[in-house]
C-alpha cells in the first residue's frame, strides 16, 4: 500500500502543491522519498490523489496531483459516537479503532463517573491531540473523510440534541431483545466511562429513547467497547 498523508490544502487534479511541513517532514525526511516517488493524499473533502514528487529542496518540496481516486471506503452506517472521556492510552486507543472501523464522528462526554475533567485551557490541546489520532488513523486504514472529535458535553446535554432514530446505549438488557433487528443506518452509540454509566443516567438515556444494547456476558473495558460495537455494526450492515 502506498504511503497515504493528510494534508489541508485544496486539492486539483494536473496541479502542483507546495507540501506542508508536516508531510515534507515524514515522507521526505523520514522516509527519504525521492524525485517521481509517489504517495496518496487526501483533504477530508472525498477521494483520494496520487501525488508524484517533482522538486525536492532543503526546506519544501513540491508534488504533482497525478489521478484522483473517488472511493473514501466509508461503511454502509453512519455512526456517532458518544464516548465518556477516560485518562491516558485509554482514549487514544478507543479514537484510534473506532475510526478505523469507520465511525462518522465522535462526541466527547462527560459523565458522573467520568475520570477526566478538561480544564478550560487545556480543553483545545486536548481535542487537537485526538483529532490528530483520528487523521493518524485515516491515514494507516484507507479511509478518506476525517471524523471530527467533537468539544466535551455533559451526557446529560447530549441527550437533548438532535440524535439519529437508531440510539443504542452499551448497558444490560434484561429483556434480551435485538436492538439491531429494525435499526437505520444512522446510529448514535452511548459508551460510558471506565466505572460505567449510573442506573441514573442510563434511565436518562432511556427516556432520550437509547434502547440498551448488551454484548455478551462479559463487562467491556470503556476503549474495548467501540471496538466491539462498531465491528458488529461492521457485520450486520455489510
Amino acid at each position: 500500500m502506498s504511503n497515504r498523508f493528510y494534508i489541508e490544502t485544496p486539492l486539483t487534479l494536473g496541479e502542483s502543491i507546495l507540501l506542508n511541513e508536516t508531510v515534507f517532514h515524514h515522507w521526505v525526511r523520514v522516509l527519504r522519498a525521492k524525485l517521481d516517488d509517489e504517495a496518496i493524499l487526501f483533504n477530508g473533502q472525498g477521494g483520494e490523489y496520487t501525488a508524484r514528487l517533482t522538486e525536492i529542496n532543503k526546506k519544501n518540496a513540491t508534488v504533482e496531483i497525478i489521478h484522483f481516486n473517488l472511493d473514501n471506503r466509508t461503511p454502509a452506517f453512519n455512526a456517532t459516537l458518544g464516548q465518556v472521556m477516560s485518562k491516558g492510552d485509554r482514549m487514544d486507543y478507543a479514537i484510534q479503532k473506532a475510526v478505523e472501523l469507520g465511525v462518522s464522528q465522535i462526541q466527547l462526554l462527560t459523565s458522573d463517573r467520568c475520570e477526566m475533567r478538561l480544564k478550560y485551557d487545556r480543553d483545545q490541546k486536548k481535542i487537537d491531540h485526538w483529532q490528530a489520532v483520528a487523521i493518524a488513523a485515516c491515514e494507516q486504514c484507507g479511509l478518506n473523510q476525517v471524523p471530527q472529535i467533537l468539544a466535551p458535553l455533559p451526557l446529560q446535554e447530549w441527550l437533548t440534541t438532535t440524535l439519529p432514530k437508531t440510539r443504542l446505549v452499551l448497558a444490560p438488557n434484561k429483556e434480551k431483545t435485538n436492538v439491531l433487528q429494525n435499526a437505520t443506518t444512522d446510529i448514535a452509540l452511548l459508551i460510558g466511562p471506565e466505572g460505567g454509566l449510573s442506573e441514573a443516567e442510563i434511565t436518562a438515556a432511556n427516556q432520550a429513547e437509547f434502547k440498551n444494547w448488551c454484548i455478551g456476558e462479559r463487562v467491556l473495558r470503556t476503549e474495548t467497547a467501540p471496538v466491539v460495537a462498531l465491528s458488529i455494526l461492521n457485520f450486520h450492515f455489510s
